[in-house]
């Protein structure tokens, strides 16, 4: 029964989620006809907004739902720095050892039947270092985050590795998101229409891409001692 528990939990809060219709009120439509409740309930509620925050993140990076970085965004504008990256780091980093864990007991077939047509892609990169890949996978969104939890676990990528790697590892991309949240304030405000692509400025996409460019490095490095001790 034990390898059930990680499955019967995902589904209880699957319920709550659907039930309470969580979901629905993650739009930047509904964050502009609430932005000045919400401002009143961070002003006077912090720390269960707070709470608030970090339990719902937590369980869409669980469920891996594709919404992530609406939801950094949203956190940046919601709290101030550190507040607002310490919490999608926490968060996101329980969520996925969430499911990296239960992708170990019963629902692992399912999960890797979903991903496997993308494993092929990622074998050589967690075969030339586990570490270092994971950290250049989490500094880039070459694959979903989701994707990325599920082949740690399927390439036997250990759990303190996987929690620390992926709790350094987002730390940078976190707090370009957040702080990108930081201008939605004006925006909301305007007459634009609102979407992932009027906050995330080219220079933005620069930043991430060349963070994750810096990632490689571990797995350069390694590969060139590799090469050295062979020859030697």
């Amino acid at each position: 029964m034990k390898k059930f528990i990680p499955l019967i939990i995902l589904i209880v809060l699957a319920i709550l989620i659907y039930v309470t219709k969580a979901h629905t009120y993650l739009s930047f439509e509904n964050l502009r006809a609430h932005q000045a409740t919400l401002r009143y309930w961070v002003n006077e509620y912090f720390w269960l907004m707070i709470l608030s925050f970090f339990i719902v993140y937590t369980l869409i990076i669980a469920f891996s739902i594709p919404i992530a970085a609406y939801v950094s965004i949203f956190g940046g504008f919601l709290f101030p720095q550190p507040y607002s990256t310490i919490l999608v780091v926490c968060s996101a980093t329980l969520g996925a050892a969430i499911i990296f864990t239960a992708c170990k007991t019963a629902l692992g077939s399912t999960f890797f039947a979903k991903a496997a047509p993308f494993m092929k892609k990622m074998e050589k990169g967690f075969e030339s270092g586990s570490i270092g890949y994971l950290f250049f996978l989490r500094f880039t969104p070459i694959f979903p985050f989701w994707l990325v939890n599920i082949a740690a676990a399927f390439f036997k990528v250990s759990l303190i590795t996987f929690v620390w790697t992926t709790f350094v590892g987002i730390i940078p991309g976190s707090f370009v998101f957040t702080q990108a949240g930081r201008g939605l304030e004006s925006i909301l405000s305007s007459n634009q229409p609102l979407s992932l692509s009027t906050i995330l400025t080219t220079d933005l996409k620069i930043a991430l891409f060349a963070l994750g460019i810096f990632s490689l490095i571990p797995v350069v490095i390694k590969y060139f001692v590799k090469q050295y001790r062979a020859k030697n």
